[in-house]
Protein backbone atom coordinates (compact mmCIF):
# COMPACT_ATOMS: atom_id res chain seq x y z
CA UNK A 1 0.00 0.00 0.00
CA UNK A 2 0.76 3.22 -0.98
CA UNK A 3 -1.59 6.11 0.55
CA UNK A 4 -2.28 5.99 4.16
CA UNK A 5 -5.85 5.40 5.88
CA UNK A 6 -5.41 8.47 7.61
CA UNK A 7 -5.93 10.28 4.00
CA UNK A 8 -9.57 8.60 3.95
CA UNK A 9 -10.19 10.81 7.23
CA UNK A 10 -8.86 14.00 5.13
CA UNK A 11 -9.94 13.27 2.01
CA UNK A 12 -12.29 15.26 -0.39
CA UNK A 13 -14.89 13.34 0.97
CA UNK A 14 -17.06 16.69 2.18
CA UNK A 15 -17.43 17.62 -2.04
CA UNK A 16 -21.11 16.89 -3.14
CA UNK A 17 -21.24 14.50 -5.84
CA UNK A 18 -22.97 15.16 -8.98
CA UNK A 19 -24.72 11.97 -9.86
CA UNK A 20 -24.60 8.42 -9.09
CA UNK A 21 -22.18 7.48 -11.96
CA UNK A 22 -19.66 9.15 -10.66
CA UNK A 23 -20.44 7.37 -7.00
CA UNK A 24 -20.10 4.02 -9.25
CA UNK A 25 -16.59 4.81 -11.08
CA UNK A 26 -15.12 5.97 -7.42
CA UNK A 27 -16.37 2.37 -6.03
CA UNK A 28 -15.28 0.65 -8.18
CA UNK A 29 -11.65 2.65 -8.27
CA UNK A 30 -11.51 2.10 -4.90
CA UNK A 31 -12.94 -1.38 -4.70
CA UNK A 32 -10.03 -1.94 -7.65
CA UNK A 33 -7.32 0.14 -5.88
CA UNK A 34 -7.26 -2.41 -2.40
CA UNK A 35 -7.53 -5.95 -4.27
CA UNK A 36 -4.35 -4.75 -5.67
CA UNK A 37 -3.22 -3.64 -2.14
CA UNK A 38 -4.38 -6.81 -0.99
CA UNK A 39 -2.78 -9.05 -3.44
CA UNK A 40 0.89 -7.40 -4.14
CA UNK A 41 1.95 -9.22 -1.29
CA UNK A 42 1.99 -12.19 -3.94
CA UNK A 43 3.82 -10.35 -6.64
CA UNK A 44 6.66 -8.89 -4.25
CA UNK A 45 6.68 -13.37 -2.71
CA UNK A 46 7.76 -13.79 -6.50
CA UNK A 47 11.10 -11.98 -5.49
CA UNK A 48 11.58 -13.22 -2.27
CA UNK A 49 15.25 -14.17 -3.17
CA UNK A 50 16.58 -10.51 -4.16
CA UNK A 51 16.68 -8.40 -1.04
CA UNK A 52 14.37 -6.01 0.32
CA UNK A 53 16.41 -2.93 -0.31
CA UNK A 54 16.71 -3.72 -3.71
CA UNK A 55 13.20 -4.31 -4.21
CA UNK A 56 12.66 -0.83 -2.50
CA UNK A 57 15.34 0.61 -5.05
CA UNK A 58 13.61 -0.40 -8.12
CA UNK A 59 9.86 0.57 -6.67
CA UNK A 60 11.31 4.09 -5.92
CA UNK A 61 12.81 3.74 -9.31
CA UNK A 62 10.07 3.09 -11.70
CA UNK A 63 7.56 4.57 -9.87
CA UNK A 64 9.36 7.82 -10.30
CA UNK A 65 9.17 7.11 -14.29
CA UNK A 66 5.91 6.19 -14.41
CA UNK A 67 4.31 9.52 -12.31
CA UNK A 68 6.75 11.79 -14.05
CA UNK A 69 4.76 10.06 -17.38
CA UNK A 70 1.92 10.64 -15.84
CA UNK A 71 2.09 13.81 -15.03
CA UNK A 72 3.23 15.02 -18.63
CA UNK A 73 0.55 13.13 -20.02
CA UNK A 74 -1.93 14.42 -17.59
CA UNK A 75 -0.47 18.35 -18.23
CA UNK A 76 0.62 18.34 -14.38
CA UNK A 77 4.22 19.18 -14.97
CA UNK A 78 3.43 22.63 -13.64
CA UNK A 79 1.93 21.35 -10.68
CA UNK A 80 5.11 19.65 -10.03
CA UNK A 81 7.63 22.28 -10.67
CA UNK A 82 5.43 25.08 -8.17
CA UNK A 83 5.79 22.39 -5.50
CA UNK A 84 9.70 21.89 -6.15
CA UNK A 85 9.78 25.69 -5.76
CA UNK A 86 8.02 25.76 -3.02
CA UNK A 87 10.41 25.33 0.28
CA UNK A 88 7.96 24.61 2.77
CA UNK A 89 6.46 21.68 0.55
CA UNK A 90 9.90 20.20 -0.34
CA UNK A 91 10.59 19.79 3.49
CA UNK A 92 7.69 18.41 4.55
CA UNK A 93 7.86 16.12 1.89
CA UNK A 94 11.02 14.91 2.35
CA UNK A 95 9.47 13.85 5.97
CA UNK A 96 6.73 12.42 4.13
CA UNK A 97 9.19 10.39 1.55
CA UNK A 98 11.11 8.98 4.81
CA UNK A 99 8.03 7.60 6.09
CA UNK A 100 6.26 6.12 3.39
CA UNK A 101 9.83 4.55 2.09
CA UNK A 102 10.44 2.78 5.52
CA UNK A 103 6.88 1.52 5.04
CA UNK A 104 7.87 -0.03 2.32
CA UNK A 105 10.68 -1.04 3.15
CA UNK A 106 9.17 -2.83 6.38
CA UNK A 107 6.41 -4.48 4.25
CA UNK A 108 8.30 -5.97 1.55
CA UNK A 109 10.82 -7.60 4.21
CA UNK A 110 7.82 -8.72 6.67
CA UNK A 111 6.20 -10.46 2.80
CA UNK A 112 9.44 -11.67 2.09
CA UNK A 113 10.20 -13.64 5.53
CA UNK A 114 7.30 -14.66 6.45
CA UNK A 115 5.08 -12.23 8.29
CA UNK A 116 2.32 -11.20 6.04
CA UNK A 117 -0.14 -11.63 8.55
CA UNK A 118 1.79 -9.52 10.86
CA UNK A 119 1.26 -6.94 7.98
CA UNK A 120 -1.96 -7.46 7.76
CA UNK A 121 -3.09 -7.05 10.96
CA UNK A 122 -0.75 -3.60 11.07
CA UNK A 123 -3.39 -2.42 8.40
CA UNK A 124 -5.86 -3.25 10.67
CA UNK A 125 -4.75 -1.36 13.55
CA UNK A 126 -4.03 1.98 11.62
CA UNK A 127 -7.34 3.63 11.02
CA UNK A 128 -7.23 3.51 15.00
CA UNK A 129 -3.75 4.73 15.22
CA UNK A 130 -4.65 7.22 12.62
CA UNK A 131 -7.74 8.39 15.43
CA UNK A 132 -5.27 9.28 17.98
CA UNK A 133 -2.89 11.11 15.91
CA UNK A 134 -6.28 13.86 14.91
CA UNK A 135 -6.33 14.01 19.01
CA UNK A 136 -3.19 14.67 19.50
CA UNK A 137 -1.93 16.89 16.05
CA UNK A 138 -5.35 18.37 14.92
CA UNK A 139 -6.96 19.14 18.22
CA UNK A 140 -9.77 16.01 17.11
CA UNK A 141 -12.51 15.26 20.15
CA UNK A 142 -13.08 11.09 19.88
CA UNK A 143 -16.64 10.16 20.60
CA UNK A 144 -17.15 6.87 23.02
CA UNK A 145 -17.40 4.60 20.11
CA UNK A 146 -13.96 5.93 18.64
CA UNK A 147 -12.50 5.77 22.52
CA UNK A 148 -13.68 2.33 23.10
CA UNK A 149 -12.25 1.02 19.60
CA UNK A 150 -8.92 2.55 20.34
CA UNK A 151 -9.30 0.30 23.99
CA UNK A 152 -10.33 -2.23 22.22
CA UNK A 153 -6.60 -2.42 19.39
CA UNK A 154 -4.99 -1.89 22.68
CA UNK A 155 -6.33 -4.95 24.35
CA UNK A 156 -5.57 -6.74 20.79
CA UNK A 157 -1.69 -5.86 21.21
CA UNK A 158 -1.46 -6.30 25.15
CA UNK A 159 -2.92 -9.81 24.56
CA UNK A 160 -0.04 -10.29 21.62
CA UNK A 161 2.37 -9.27 24.46
CA UNK A 162 0.68 -11.55 27.03
CA UNK A 163 0.36 -14.85 24.79
CA UNK A 164 3.66 -14.56 22.79
CA UNK A 165 5.65 -12.53 24.88
CA UNK A 166 6.37 -9.91 22.22
CA UNK A 167 5.30 -6.55 20.73
CA UNK A 168 3.94 -7.24 17.52
CA UNK A 169 7.06 -4.35 16.05
CA UNK A 170 5.88 -4.81 12.35
CA UNK A 171 2.35 -4.75 12.56
CA UNK A 172 2.85 -1.07 15.00
CA UNK A 173 5.70 0.45 12.39
CA UNK A 174 3.51 -0.40 9.51
CA UNK A 175 0.26 1.49 11.23
CA UNK A 176 2.36 4.34 12.47
CA UNK A 177 4.65 5.13 9.66
CA UNK A 178 1.40 4.82 7.30
CA UNK A 179 -0.25 7.00 10.46
CA UNK A 180 1.87 9.64 10.58
CA UNK A 181 2.60 9.69 6.54
CA UNK A 182 -1.36 10.59 6.60
CA UNK A 183 -0.82 13.10 8.71
CA UNK A 184 2.41 14.76 7.19
CA UNK A 185 0.82 15.20 4.03
CA UNK A 186 -2.26 16.61 5.69
CA UNK A 187 0.18 19.41 6.96
CA UNK A 188 1.46 19.48 3.27
CA UNK A 189 -1.68 19.18 0.92
CA UNK A 190 0.13 17.90 -2.52
CA UNK A 191 -1.76 16.76 -5.22
CA UNK A 192 -1.61 12.15 -4.68
CA UNK A 193 0.42 12.30 -7.60
CA UNK A 194 2.82 15.14 -7.47
CA UNK A 195 3.56 13.98 -3.92
CA UNK A 196 4.17 10.59 -4.91
CA UNK A 197 6.83 11.99 -7.57
CA UNK A 198 8.46 14.16 -5.00
CA UNK A 199 8.92 11.63 -2.73
CA UNK A 200 10.12 9.00 -5.38
CA UNK A 201 12.40 12.05 -6.49
CA UNK A 202 14.01 12.12 -3.21
CA UNK A 203 14.49 8.40 -3.04
CA UNK A 204 16.23 8.31 -6.38
CA UNK A 205 19.99 9.14 -5.33
CA UNK A 206 19.87 6.20 -2.77
CA UNK A 207 18.34 3.74 -4.97
CA UNK A 208 21.02 4.64 -7.56
CA UNK A 209 23.46 4.96 -5.09
CA UNK A 210 22.39 1.29 -3.56
CA UNK A 211 22.16 -0.48 -7.27
CA UNK A 212 25.54 0.71 -8.43
CA UNK A 213 27.61 -0.40 -4.81
CA UNK A 214 25.31 -3.35 -4.34
CA UNK A 215 27.22 -6.47 -4.09
CA UNK A 216 23.55 -8.39 -5.40
CA UNK A 217 24.09 -10.33 -8.57
CA UNK A 218 20.90 -9.08 -9.59
CA UNK A 219 21.02 -5.46 -9.08
CA UNK A 220 22.93 -4.77 -12.73
CA UNK A 221 19.76 -5.51 -15.24
CA UNK A 222 21.89 -6.43 -17.74
CA UNK A 223 23.10 -9.31 -15.80
CA UNK A 224 19.46 -10.46 -15.78
CA UNK A 225 16.96 -12.24 -17.33
CA UNK A 226 14.25 -10.35 -19.30
CA UNK A 227 11.48 -11.88 -17.21
CA UNK A 228 13.13 -10.94 -14.20
CA UNK A 229 13.70 -7.76 -15.16
CA UNK A 230 9.69 -7.30 -15.83
CA UNK A 231 8.96 -8.38 -12.80
CA UNK A 232 11.29 -5.64 -11.06
CA UNK A 233 10.00 -2.97 -13.48
CA UNK A 234 6.47 -3.86 -12.49
CA UNK A 235 7.15 -2.37 -9.13
CA UNK A 236 6.29 1.12 -10.38
CA UNK A 237 2.60 0.45 -12.13
CA UNK A 238 1.94 -1.86 -8.80
CA UNK A 239 2.94 1.31 -7.15
CA UNK A 240 1.02 3.52 -8.93
CA UNK A 241 -1.88 2.29 -10.62
CA UNK A 242 -3.49 1.68 -7.06
CA UNK A 243 -3.06 5.33 -5.72
CA UNK A 244 -4.51 7.04 -9.05
CA UNK A 245 -7.72 4.49 -8.56
CA UNK A 246 -7.88 5.43 -4.70
CA UNK A 247 -7.11 9.35 -5.75
CA UNK A 248 -10.74 8.65 -7.86
CA UNK A 249 -12.37 6.95 -5.44
CA UNK A 250 -11.28 9.31 -2.88
CA UNK A 251 -13.06 12.76 -4.98
CA UNK A 252 -16.13 10.67 -5.61
CA UNK A 253 -17.17 8.94 -2.38
CA UNK A 254 -18.19 10.08 0.86
CA UNK A 255 -15.98 9.50 3.59
CA UNK A 256 -17.16 6.00 5.16
CA UNK A 257 -17.81 4.32 1.99
CA UNK A 258 -14.11 4.77 1.89
CA UNK A 259 -13.14 3.78 5.18
CA UNK A 260 -15.17 0.75 5.04
CA UNK A 261 -13.63 0.02 1.33
CA UNK A 262 -10.55 -0.04 3.31
CA UNK A 263 -10.45 -3.34 4.96
CA UNK A 264 -10.59 -5.30 1.81
CA UNK A 265 -6.90 -4.66 1.60
CA UNK A 266 -5.59 -6.29 5.23
CA UNK A 267 -8.51 -8.94 4.47
CA UNK A 268 -6.76 -10.15 1.37
CA UNK A 269 -3.42 -10.06 2.79
CA UNK A 270 -4.84 -12.12 5.53
CA UNK A 271 -6.61 -14.90 3.28
CA UNK A 272 -3.26 -14.56 1.12
CA UNK A 273 -0.85 -15.25 4.39
CA UNK A 274 -3.09 -18.26 5.71
CA UNK A 275 -4.00 -20.02 2.97
CA UNK A 276 -1.46 -19.46 0.11
CA UNK A 277 1.85 -18.63 2.30
CA UNK A 278 0.95 -21.13 4.85
CA UNK A 279 1.49 -18.64 7.90
CA UNK A 280 0.31 -20.08 11.07
CA UNK A 281 -3.32 -18.63 12.07
CA UNK A 282 -3.58 -20.29 15.87
CA UNK A 283 -6.00 -19.44 18.83
CA UNK A 284 -3.49 -16.99 20.50
CA UNK A 285 -3.52 -14.71 17.12
CA UNK A 286 -7.12 -15.34 16.38
CA UNK A 287 -7.66 -13.27 19.78
CA UNK A 288 -5.48 -11.16 19.16
CA UNK A 289 -7.12 -10.24 15.32
CA UNK A 290 -10.58 -10.62 17.09
CA UNK A 291 -9.86 -7.59 19.38
CA UNK A 292 -8.99 -5.51 16.35
CA UNK A 293 -11.92 -6.38 14.61
CA UNK A 294 -14.55 -5.94 16.97
CA UNK A 295 -13.01 -2.44 17.59
CA UNK A 296 -12.94 -2.04 13.68
CA UNK A 297 -16.55 -2.62 13.57
CA UNK A 298 -17.04 -0.09 16.61
CA UNK A 299 -14.94 2.59 14.44
CA UNK A 300 -17.29 1.33 11.52
CA UNK A 301 -20.65 1.92 13.56
CA UNK A 302 -19.71 5.20 14.69
CA UNK A 303 -18.63 6.16 11.39
CA UNK A 304 -22.68 5.19 10.30
CA UNK A 305 -24.21 6.73 12.77
CA UNK A 306 -22.43 10.05 12.15
CA UNK A 307 -23.23 9.75 8.65
CA UNK A 308 -26.98 9.31 9.37
CA UNK A 309 -26.65 12.66 11.47
CA UNK A 310 -25.59 14.13 8.95
CA UNK A 311 -28.06 12.80 6.80
CA UNK A 312 -30.90 13.87 8.99
CA UNK A 313 -29.51 17.44 8.74
CA UNK A 314 -29.35 17.61 5.45
CA UNK A 315 -25.16 17.89 5.24
CA UNK A 316 -24.47 14.19 4.16
CA UNK A 317 -22.76 13.84 0.65
CA UNK A 318 -23.84 11.07 -1.82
Amino acid sequence: MSEPNLIFRFSTAGVPLRNNDSATTGFLAGVAAFLIWGLAPLYFNQLQEIPAAEILSHRSIWSLVLALLSLLILGKLPSLLSTLRDTKKMRMLAMTSALIGSNWLVFIWAVNNGHLLESSLGYYINPLISILLGVLFLGEKLRYLQWLAVALAAVGIAHELWQFGRIPIIALFLASSFAFYGLARKLAPVESLTGLTVETLYMLPIALIYLVWSSSPTSNLLNNSWELNSLLILAGPITLIPLLLFTIAARRLNLSTVGFLQYIGPSIMLGVATQILGEPFGEGKLTTFMFVWIGLALYSLDALVQRRKLHLQGKATL
